[in-house]
């Protein structure tokens, strides 16, 4: 197994479906999956979409049975493991045969985890390490690959496996800075071309109740959209100091959550869940953002604590964000629609009018008497699945994008203290990758500082 310790995204970049029963029962009126639907013919809302021009995924249990599909592993850690294991669960036929980390220590233990849990056997020949071991994997002999590497790395992997013709699922987020941004929307566009299928790790999109709330507010349920709040305030996330024998480079990449290059920060690598709902919801673009941040107890790394964020949508509407990662205060990670009509609550699944009156809450109960699989984890793998099978060309990574770039824009604004635009900043030569990223040399350490705002941030 070759390794190579650097990369520079510079010079590659240079270089280089049946029918569902979600649908059968989610359209219009009360379903098995809806209670107190309100309203009769005469008072109907007016949609916001016309039904069948909005893409309503198939929840299944389980994938359809068809063709064998072999995954690849690229980035083993806590969620490339997780999503391993969601695809061997959503569907029978299907394995995995290689698997790809910077480090050997994460690969040997994934492997030791899909023989225990699974009985599937990675010889340590198909384990590859280093910062090249993606290319390794994707040029193997599988059909589809996981993408579960920290955030920065992912355009570049997305990137080579659409090049050689590979399926991809994404996880979240799938860019930090504008560069990776547009190799994202750029290649999403070649995977289309190329019959390839794309799913991100955005599991909203897959739970049957945030599918059910967004078909309602589609009909018109809370009429037009007219503003929203979206928040993911909790604890501090996992950190590792530093131990002898790392160097830079491995260091910051083991902590790579609380570094700034690594992981975009938290509005960027776990906010944008909440802020990819509003945008689907909507269907709108931010035009701009103003926000602000700070740290205040951060143990390692380089990133905030927290950020507010104000954005301004396309049509003038604007959606508050609100994040925080600090142990002992309050906690919420939620979504709240207002529309004209009504409002719509993530907290308890629920649509109430303007007098506050229950129009329609999911039925979490008949979900689970009706469906057998309800981990949206999974359920984003069967979906996956029954397209590639199926022949039918999904693309959610320029859906995806949106949102990872409205995280984006309302980072840098908090960050340098100014107003930041999507036309400024989706053209914008900011690239949060490192030029010496290199496992074995010392690393220029200097431009990893906590951004202060009004002073000008070099990341380059």
């Amino acid at each position: 197994m070759k390794q190579e310790n650097s990369i520079n995204r510079r010079s590659f970049l240079k270089s280089s479906a049946m029918a569902g029963a979600l649908g059968a029962l989610g359209t219009g009126g009360a379903t098995a999956l809806t209670s107190c639907s309100g309203g009769g013919s005469s008072n109907a809302p007016k949609p916001l979409k016309a039904s069948g021009t909005y893409y309503v995924p198939d929840l299944v249990d389980l994938a359809t049975d068809g063709r064998p599909l072999k995954a690849g592993v690229i980035g083993c850690g806590g969620r490339g493991s997780g999503a391993a294991i969601n695809f061997l669960n959503a569907a029978n036929g299907v394995t995995i045969t290689v698997l790809g980390d910077t480090f050997k220590d994460r690969a040997d233990d994934l492997a030791a985890k899909l023989k225990n849990e699974k009985g599937i056997d990675i010889p340590e020949s198909q384990r590859f390490t280093g910062l090249d071991a993606y290319k390794q994997v994707i040029d193997s002999d599988v059909d589809v690959v996981i993408i579960a590497t920290p955030p920065n790395f992912r355009p570049i992997h997305f990137q080579y496996a659409t090049e050689k013709n590979k399926h991809s699922f994404l996880e979240k987020p799938i860019c930090v800075d504008p560069v990776g941004y547009r190799t994202i929307v750029a290649t999403a566009k070649q995977a289309t071309a190329k019959n390839l299928c794309v799913i991100t790790g955005t599991q909203r999109h897959h739970q049957r109740n945030y599918v059910e709330s967004y078909k309602q507010i589609q009909n018109g349920l809370i009429g037009e959209i007219t503003g929203g709040v979206v928040y993911w305030n909790q604890n501090m996330l996992w950190f590792n100091e530093r131990r002898p024998g790392w160097s830079d480079c491995e260091w910051m990449i083991r902590d790579w959550v609380n570094w700034k290059w690594l992981s975009g920060d938290h509005i960027v690598e776990q906010h944008v869940h909440n802020i990819d709902v509003f945008t689907w919801f909507t269907g709108l673009r931010p035009v701009s953002a103003t926000g602000f941040g700070s740290r205040q107890r951060r143990i390692t790394g380089d990133q905030y604590d927290n950020f507010s964020v104000d954005f301004e949508m396309e049509n003038g509407i604007h959606l508050h964000s609100m994040c925080r990662q600090m142990n002992g205060c309050a906690g919420n990670v939620s979504e709240f629609i207002q529309g004209a009509k009504g409002s719509w609550n993530s907290e308890t699944m629920e649509i109430k009018d303007l007098a506050g009156v229950t129009l329609w809450k999911f039925d979490e109960e008949a979900e689970k008497q009706n469906f057998k699989q309800t981990d949206p984890y999974t359920l984003e793998h069967v979906n996956w699945i029954n397209h590639i099978r199926g022949e039918k060309t999904i693309d959610q990574a320029s859906e995806t994008a949106v949102a990872n770039m409205a995280a984006i824009m309302g980072r840098e604004s908090a960050y340098t203290g100014g107003k930041t635009t999507w036309d400024e900043m989706t053209v914008a030569a900011l690239d949060y990758m490192p030029v010496d990223v290199d496992l074995t040399a010392k690393m220029d350490m200097k431009p990893f500082t906590v951004p202060v705002p009004g002073k000008p941030l070099d990341n380059n």
